[in-house]
């Protein structure tokens, strides 16, 4: 009989969930503070939803933080535990369970930030009509979104090779049962 995962490998998962119902608490929050009527004026005044600096507030941060940081690492989590208990196997790799998790958790949290931050300063910029100096600090947010967006990128490939390898080693094991 195969060898299962042990249940204190499967307790890292934990991490998973608990950073999934943090970022759907932030993004809660975040759907909440983005309909004040004071903050929706200011939102709309620099280009919410549809472009200029408030586009990275919303839609592009609270989306981010709502589907990837919540939805994502939860699906993650989920994968991860179903293919385990349903094929009981081991998972590939429990190395690339951590990094996957570590790579895509910090890579929400730092596209969140850089979206805020970008979004907010380059929005004061405009209604203070600062039309050159958000061009000048525009510049560094595609390196930055570039790098943020390559490390949760990185989580996402570690993820799928650690279930795809997984799942080869499900498939090209030979079944302890006898036809």
């Amino acid at each position: 009989m195969p060898q299962e995962t042990p249940a204190q490998d499967l307790r890292k998962l934990i991490k998973f969930l608990i950073a999934s119902a943090f970022y759907f608490f932030v993004g809660t929050v975040h759907g909440v503070a983005q309909v004040i009527p004071s903050v929706r004026i200011w939102l709309d005044s620099i280009g919410s939803p549809y472009g200029g600096p408030g586009h990275m507030i919303d839609p592009l941060a609270h989306a981010h933080i709502n589907v990837v940081g919540g939805v994502v690492l939860l699906c993650m989590a989920v994968t991860y535990y179903m293919l385990t208990t349903l094929s009981r196997r081991p998972i590939w790799s429990m190395r690339l369970v951590d990094h996957s998790f570590w790579w895509t958790a910090l890579g929400v949290a730092g596209f969140y930030s850089t979206l805020m931050t970008f979004g907010i300063v380059e929005g004061n910029m405009l209604l203070r009509g600062e039309t050159e100096a958000i061009y000048k600090l525009h510049r560094f947010y595609g390196p930055f979104i570039a790098i943020i967006s390559t490390g949760m990128g990185v989580g996402f490939w570690l993820f799928f090779a650690n279930i795809f390898m997984t799942a080869k080693s499900i498939y090209s094991t030979p079944s302890s049962k006898t036809a």
